[in-house]
């Protein structure tokens, strides 16, 4: 009888050898001998620990890690196709604690399935959010969503069940459904492991979300830097096709939904939905004025659902066992789980699905392990290039929508990136106007001069820390507030209206960095843009 071994073909374990580890797993056991099974699963999201190798035996998956090539002969000799022991040995994989405490349900078969195997999904409550929702209707459909409280996972947070009702209320020939994959922030890789890592589980959430709203049409617009999700996803649509789960007629229901990828051009405002539905239609990725909304008007001018990975992907889950399951995890208006990234200057850098209200604490050091340097933690961004740095005196606020917006914060996709004492927050204010000055689409005033002006201004300001006697620092100062307070109020999307919350949190709690003194840098702020 053969064992099978696990080996990832997520992207983070192909960077680090992954397909060589396989490669020498299946010439040892050849040259042994060894009736093995070789699959390959996603990742786990515990990235330190990359390639994870895991071996089926009768007392469950025992893991081993990081393993190298040239590590596979040793494990052969210490029988690992037995659990055997060795100096890798991390024992059952389930049992580590950086799995055991996380809430797993987006994520629940990351890591456990072959992504491309539908009998494995299946297997796994694959397709049974679907069934349900068949059974359903498109109204019935949208209540469960509605009820879930299940919010956008892109960043904005939008009920998600409200933006399908508004897409089924409004009449039109052809509507369409657009999963927005362009997951350009720092420090997050959730969309890609899912791709990648449970293709099926989004595939499976946008049908739901077309029988929910009588769409006949999908796409995924993945960005061009994510070559292995875009293979999986489209071996994995035709692979649903066949099966009769994509196509004219699902689970010969009558019913229609067909789906394709697209690859994005690489830029970062593509992130923003209108952007992203111009750069559908051939255009160049420029930011829209709304109204009128994607869901009344979006691609090509028709009712349009747009909403993230894990937004999708959330949704066959919340079919399959009830919009009440889904509801009971959370804090207050934020419901469910989201899974958050964390990377930079973290020991253990990797992904951890928890409920909201976990705290920032809880992940940097009950699960990342505190710095990589070893050194003490300064600030936390969080939600990407655009998100706020969080100072170790707000740790303890619970990660959901409504706590972090109180203090000037954001959640934003679940990216968190960890900078240690260190880092000058003066230079990290200075690159997210920086980032702005690059990534602008250049349509709105306030963005594309008010990031060149920003950067201008943070440059005196650190020139009237250094002597520069013709500085008026606290002028400056208040004159880089103003313009931010332009920027927030008077963008046209989140590109320019966000970029202050990095650079006034770096101001507002780390004056020094900037070389202000706390009393000109308006003390005891809570929010980035006031």
């Amino acid at each position: 009888m053969s064992t099978t071994v696990y080996v990832p073909r997520d992207s983070a374990a192909l960077a680090v050898g992954a397909d060589r580890v396989a490669r020498r797993i299946t010439e040892e056991a050849a040259a042994r001998g060894s009736d093995i099974r070789l699959v390959r699963n996603g990742s786990r999201g515990l990235f330190w620990l990359e390639p994870l190798l895991e071996v089926a035996t009768p007392g469950g998956r025992i893991a081993y890690g990081p393993v190298t090539p040239q590590d596979v002969a040793g494990l052969f000799d210490a029988d690992f196709l037995n659990g055997g022991a060795h100096a890798l040995h991390l024992g059952p994989t389930e049992q580590m604690a950086y799995l055991k405490s996380q809430e797993r349900l987006t994520c629940a078969r990351m890591g456990v399935t072959d992504p491309l195997s539908l009998l494995d999904y299946e297997a796994h409550e694959g397709y049974a959010g679907l069934k349900r929702a068949l059974a359903l209707g498109p109204a019935g459909i949208v209540q469960q969503v509605l009820d879930s409280g299940l919010r956008g996972r892109g960043g904005a947070a939008f009920p998600t069940g409200i933006k399908w009702k508004t897409v089924l209320a409004t009449p039109a020939a052809q509507k369409y459904i657009v999963c927005n994959a362009e997951e350009g922030d720092s420090g997050t890789f959730s969309d890609r492991m899912t791709m990648e890592g449970d293709p099926f589980m989004l595939i499976e959430g946008m049908t739901i979300a077309g029988l929910a709203t009588g769409a006949t049409q999908g796409y995924v617009y993945v960005r061009s830097e994510y070559p292995h999700a875009i293979a999986a996803l489209n071996e994995a649509i035709r692979r649903a096709e066949a099966a009769g789960l994509l196509g004219d007629d699902i689970m010969a229901s009558g019913r229609g939904f067909r789906l394709e990828v697209r690859k994005g051009a690489g830029s970062y405002v593509c992130g923003e939905e209108t952007a992203l539905l111009d750069s559908l239609e051939g255009k160049r990725g420029i930011v829209r004025a709304k109204p009128p909304l994607p869901a009344i008007q979006g691609l090509f001018g028709l009712p349009t659902v747009v909403n993230n990975v894990v937004t999708f992907a959330s949704v066959p889950l919340i079919l399959a066992r009830g919009a009440a399951f889904y509801r009971d995890f959370g804090v207050g208006r934020s419901k469910g789980t989201l899974p958050l990234q964390l990377a930079g200057n973290i020991l253990h850098g990797g992904l951890v699905e928890k409920a909201f209200g976990v705290t920032l604490r809880e992940l940097l050091y009950d699960y990342g392990g505190g710095s990589a340097s070893g050194r003490p933690i300064k600030a936390v961004q969080v939600g990407g290039p655009l998100g706020a740095y969080v100072p170790e005196s707000q740790w303890d606020v619970p990660l959901d929508y409504e706590a972090y917006a109180a203090i000037g914060a954001t959640v934003g996709h679940g990216g968190i990136v960890v900078h240690d004492d260190t880092a000058d927050m003066s230079r990290l204010a200075r690159y997210a106007m920086e980032f702005c000055v690059i990534e602008s689409c250049g349509k709105c005033t306030p963005c594309r001069i008010g990031s060149v002006r920003g950067v201008e201004v943070i440059d005196r300001i650190k020139a009237g820390a250094g002597g520069a006697d013709d500085i008026d620092q606290p002028q400056q100062v208040q004159l880089l507030r103003d313009l931010c307070d332009t920027m927030v109020h008077g963008s046209l999307c989140a590109m320019g209206s966000m970029t202050p919350y990095p650079v006034l949190s770096a101001l507002n709690h780390f004056p020094q960095d900037f070389g202000v003194a706390a009393a000109d840098s308006q003390t005891a702020c809570t929010d980035p843009r006031s």
